[in-house]
């Protein structure tokens, strides 16, 4: 017992046991900030790991709202065409409808063509404004020609029911 008592009474054992105890908490707290590095480390490279994802995903996302542009861009081009198509091809109507009214009534080639052609943009106008159903289509369904109806209506008492 002498022995304890004179190993606690002694300074170098007490100073010994204060550093050993500061010398643990100092690695306590090492293998913590260590953990907590490392953990944080974890953590940045997750996120850098989602950011080039995100920016991989955010450039690819731009090369094809860039190619949709360009082809949106095609497209208001083209349509610029096809408006331009659908004028021709409104003009060729004309021109076929008062072809057909012309065919029927040939004395007097000039007055009867300016009111052919009168007659056949009043009625693309007509079909137009929704007025009346197109008689392209009508035709097509019924299987009536142009010419059918375009005699009919120059026979004397035909459908504007006046005669020569």
């Amino acid at each position: 017992m002498d022995v304890i008592k004179s190993i606690l009474s002694n300074q170098i054992f007490w100073g010994f046991i204060i550093g050993f105890t500061l010398c643990v908490i100092a690695m306590v707290s090492l293998f913590k900030t260590k953990m907590e590095l490392r953990r944080l480390k974890g953590h940045l490279s997750d996120k850098l790991e989602l950011e080039a994802e995100k920016l991989t995903a955010m450039k690819a996302e731009i090369e094809n709202l860039k190619g949709e542009n360009e082809n949106l861009r095609m497209k208001i081009n083209s349509g610029r065409v096809q408006n331009d198509k659908v004028e021709l091809d409104r003009n060729l109507e004309i021109y076929a409808r008062a072809e057909k009214t012309m065919v029927v009534s040939a004395p007097g080639f000039a007055p009867a063509w300016e009111t052919a052609k009168e007659k056949a943009i009043a009625e693309m106008e007509e079909e137009e404004r929704g007025k009346s159903v197109p008689k392209k289509i009508f035709n097509k369904l019924i299987g009536t020609s142009g010419r059918d109806s375009a005699v009919v209506e120059a026979l004397p008492g035909g459908s504007d029911g006046s005669s020569d």
